[in-house]
Parts: C-alpha cells; structure tokens; sequence
C-alpha cells in the first residue's frame, strides 16, 4: 500500500446518539439515529459519508473534465446512502449518485462520470472493499 496523501481523524462517541469531533477541530457536531433525523439533534452517519461521497465524486469529475479538456459548467452530484440491515445480523450501506450537469452534452457527461467512478476513492471503496486496519486499546 502507497502513502497516505491525507488522513483525516474523528473521534465519536455515544454511537449514534453521541457526538463526533475532528482532531483539526473543523468537524465537531451531535450525531442522530436516522429515525430522528431532522428533529434538530444531529445528523447520522449515513448522511456524513453521502456529504462526503458527492463532494469527493464531484473532484473526481472535474479531474476528469480537465484530463478531457471538457467544460461541465457548474454541475452538482446527489449522493443517496442507504443503510440495509441482512437477515445474517449483518449491517450493509448502498450508495447512488446523481449527477446534475445542465450545461454539458448528455454523452460527454456519461463518460466523464465513469471516469471519475473510476478514480473516486469512495467509488473504488465500495466497489473493491477499503482496507480496514483495527487497532483495540483496552484495559491491560
């Protein structure tokens, strides 16, 4: 595995109904079950990685716009994150994005979305399984 490029470090607590706070300070917000979305106690984290999938997916389209020599105008992608619970016990996420770009030709845009699905970090994640390191600090 190369070198990280960028690592990003939050810590949460109380699970869902808790808290998340970043090292930088930058991220620090109330986190909510699903069901209490919208009721002014915090957001879940389902909606956290959809924030984060569409801004990292919409880098990775204007990346390929450039590489491309293509104008996109000002397009704006959706991420959908769906938490899936498996008759196994087992919890899944499914993601489905959107890709709003009124200024660019239907075709140019299709193959410029799977370029960036192909270099999307969250799209390669999901797609091929992220490498999950497990590190437990408990009493001695």
């Amino acid at each position: 595995m190369t070198a990280p490029l960028y690592t990003a470090e939050v810590a949460a607590t109380g699970g869902r109904d808790g808290h998340a706070r970043s090292a930088s300070g930058s991220l620090d917000l109330d986190l909510a079950r699903p069901a209490t979305r919208g009721t002014g106690k915090g957001t879940d984290p389902e909606e956290l990685f959809a924030a984060g999938y569409a801004a990292c997916f919409l880098s990775s389209l204007h990346g390929a716009a450039r590489t491309a020599k293509e104008k996109i105008g000002d397009p704006t992608v959706t991420a959908a994150v769906s938490l899936h619970a498996g008759e196994d016990g087992r919890y899944s996420i499914s993601a489905a994005l959107t890709v709003d770009a009124p200024d660019c030709p239907q075709a140019t845009l299709a193959g410029l979305v799977e370029r960036a699905h192909q270099v999307c970090p969250y799209s390669n994640a999901l797609r091929v399984g992220a490498t999950v390191t497990l590190d437990v600090r408990g009493a001695p």
